[in-house]
């Protein structure tokens, strides 16, 4: 079933928070055990989806496509699966969407993706896409109506076309929003946001989408703080704007793991809440394949 007529159906009743998680595929077989056990536990709770990411340059590719399988099949979990254009020309592409549509798999997160191990900008290779929404159309083109396709949006703007001071200009952001309805028009049907920590930036960034008419569900990635180091790593790489309060927070316990966690716990949870009390009723957790920090967010937050 497409994510976007379960979430449809879902917001009828206007008492319900709709959920979903996010996972990657782990690099031992190990760690793909561990994490279909914690998904197990964690679809218990009834989420309206997981997703599960291809990984830089479709380094997991494989991986990535038996996972998925498993998820849909096995966990018995409406699946998402990522899938970028980073090295891939387009018989790999339709490998892939043939393989999770013969394993009844519908939902795709369509993205441009990251740049290979030890590059720094994304290269078209030959007989692929250059972007996200060339993507789109193909998936739309060959496949008809069979897939729902997600796309990403950046509430901040794409990481690329951030400078170095941190915030992208008015027309830089205007532009990154008017590709994104170009997304949405070519045939895409759901947004999901990258990570944020200012949530007043993601209900203006909702507003000016909706102010441009794209009317599709725009569900907020949350991505709960497990790890001083790793938050200042990822919120580096994408860009991130870190409000000063809780940088503030954040320093005295830098050092203290369990306090960092539950800090992120109550940040993830106050977010949310602000984010249900403005409206929207749909919430995608980043869970970096932990279980504890995502669950506890939403039994407080929702």
């Amino acid at each position: 079933m497409k994510v976007i007529d379960k979430i449809n159906e879902a917001l009828k009743d206007e008492n319900r928070v709709v959920f979903s998680f996010e996972f990657f595929p782990p690099k031992t077989e190990d760690g793909v055990e561990n994490l279909f056990e914690r998904m197990e536990r964690m679809v218990a709770h009834n989420p309206n989806f997981c997703d599960i990411t291809w990984g830089a340059g479709g380094s997991t590719a494989d991986l990535t496509l038996e996972i998925a399988n498993r998820m849909q099949n096995m966990v018995c979990v409406e699946t998402m699966m990522h899938l970028t254009c980073t090295n891939m020309p387009v018989e790999k592409i339709d490998h892939a969407l043939d393989t999770i549509k013969s394993n009844g798999l519908q939902n795709v997160l369509a993205l441009r993706g990251d740049p290979p191990h030890g590059q720094d900008k994304f290269v078209q290779v030959d007989g692929g896409f250059a972007c996200a929404l060339d993507l789109v159309k193909h998936m739309r083109s060959k496949y008809g109506d069979y897939f729902g396709i997600t796309v990403a949006g950046y509430p901040e703007a794409h990481p690329d076309v951030i400078p170095a001071d941190g915030v992208a200009s008015l027309e830089t952001y205007q532009s990154d929003l008017a590709y994104l309805k170009r997304k949405v028009d070519a045939g895409a049907d759901l947004i999901v946001t990258q990570l944020f920590y200012d949530t007043d930036i993601f209900l203006k960034f909702v507003h000016d989408c909706r102010q441009l008419g794209i009317t599709c569900p725009i569900v907020p990635g949350i991505m709960p703080i497990n790890n001083y180091k790793g938050f200042l790593r990822m919120t580096g790489f994408c860009k991130t704007k870190i409000p000063a309060e809780i940088m503030a927070a954040l320093e005295p316990i830098k050092d203290n793991e369990e306090a960092v966690r539950n800090y992120g716990v109550h940040l993830g949870t106050e977010m949310c809440k602000k984010i249900l009390a403005n409206g929207i009723r749909t919430l995608h957790l980043y869970t970096l394949n932990m279980e504890k920090s995502a669950l506890a967010i939403l039994q407080v937050g929702t």
